[in-house]
């Protein structure tokens, strides 16, 4: 077991904000490089954090002699063949979601990391905050009983200012758009928490249809990336799923996650329209009683938060990362679980373009 763990870190817009301060704040990992392709700016980022390597290269960064994984937080267009040379390059990596642009890629990382031995990370990072652990525990345990149904709401305001700025995100074929952002997420932890998908029917919208470019005068340009997506699913097991999900929703009420079952009811959920991560509250109902707020066991507690609510999922998500390493074999949530969300997610889109109800493939059967 290698007492320090040394991170090259890809991206300097969420990886600046979160990904180096919470490798930082992590008593296994150091950062000893970071990547821009500005040099300047990644020597700027370097300065700022006291990181000793600052890259514009993706090929000198991954194969930097002291570099043993890397961390990638950039646009998802980018992932695939910044993922794909540090895996060639045979470095751990620790990859935000989506996974790619497509199923074919985000199996093909998958493969070849499988291949080449490296542990593997998705940021899924619900899998690890306090409320959403302790409603897995309290469903694997029968609180509910048997499902009726499961029923999500995220609804959001990030984009729902026509006047916000036209970049990747507006662009479908950057992998932009809320399905991307928000639905990875969710596809994830229905997994995590319900099973596998039987089928599903979507439809995807696109409500602000131009943005102004701020690189080029504030000039509007066309949006093609959805911000809305309703969905259902019937899940393995027959459960009914509704889904819904927004970037454009003014006072939207928040990320909520609601289970009735023939024994009682589950919601956790949050309005916080600014720390996505904390603020939520898991309540609790059986039998037909009044829905009452549960309390959290001391054990799933962060033993540190920071003003950044970010961080301390993200930490947690590090100690994942790094405990596969000590391990020599990746840990939930992996690239493998990174493929099933891609595959739901290419599911969404073929769904909503035929207005057919498509069939989900077992995960164990796809990959071969």
């Amino acid at each position: 077991m290698k007492e320090r763990i040394n991170i090259a870190v890809i991206g300097t817009g969420f990886g600046q904000k979160v990904h180096i301060p919470g490798f930082q704040l992590h008593h296994r990992t150091k950062v000893t490089a970071v990547f821009n392709p500005n040099l300047e700016k990644a020597q700027a980022v370097g300065k700022e954090f006291n990181i000793d390597r600052a890259c514009d290269s993706i090929e000198e960064i991954v194969n930097l002699p002291d570099v043993d994984a890397v961390s990638i937080s950039t646009p998802p267009f980018l992932h695939y063949d910044m993922a794909k040379a540090a895996i060639d390059a045979g470095k751990h990596v620790f990859l935000e979601k989506p996974t790619a642009l497509n199923v074919t890629d985000a199996r093909n990382l998958y493969e070849l990391a499988k291949k080449k031995g490296v542990v593997t990370t998705m940021d899924f990072e619900y899998r690890v905050v306090p409320t959403w652990q302790r409603l897995a525990e309290l469903l694997a345990e029968g609180y509910v009983g048997n499902k009726r149904l499961i029923k999500i709401d995220w609804l959001m305001s990030s984009r729902a200012n026509p006047d916000r700025g036209w970049n990747w995100y507006a662009q479908k074929e950057k992998g932009g758009g809320a399905l991307g952002a928000l639905g990875s997420h969710t596809f994830d932890y229905i997994a995590w928490l319900f099973g596998p998908v039987k089928r599903m029917f979507a439809q995807l919208n696109t409500s602000i249809l131009e943005r102004p470019d701020p690189t080029e005068g504030g000039q509007h340009k066309p949006v093609d990336a959805d911000d809305t997506a309703l969905l259902m699913l019937e899940l393995a097991d027959g459960t009914p799923c509704q889904v819904s999900i927004s970037s454009v929703a003014y006072a939207g009420r928040g990320h909520w996650v609601e289970v009735y079952g023939d024994r009682g009811t589950l919601v956790l959920g949050s309005g916080n329209q600014q720390d996505y991560v904390h603020g939520f509250r898991l309540m609790g109902s059986q039998n037909g009683a009044l829905l009452t707020e549960l309390d959290m066991p001391e054990r799933l507690l962060f033993p540190r938060t920071y003003p950044d609510g970010r961080l301390a999922p993200f930490v947690r998500m590090v100690d994942l990362w790094v405990q596969g390493i000590d391990a020599g074999r990746s840990i939930e949530p992996s690239f493998r679980e990174g493929v099933y969300s891609q595959l739901l997610m290419d599911l969404t889109h073929e769904s909503s373009e035929t207005g057919q109800w498509v069939d989900v493939p077992d995960l164990e059967v796809f990959l071969g």
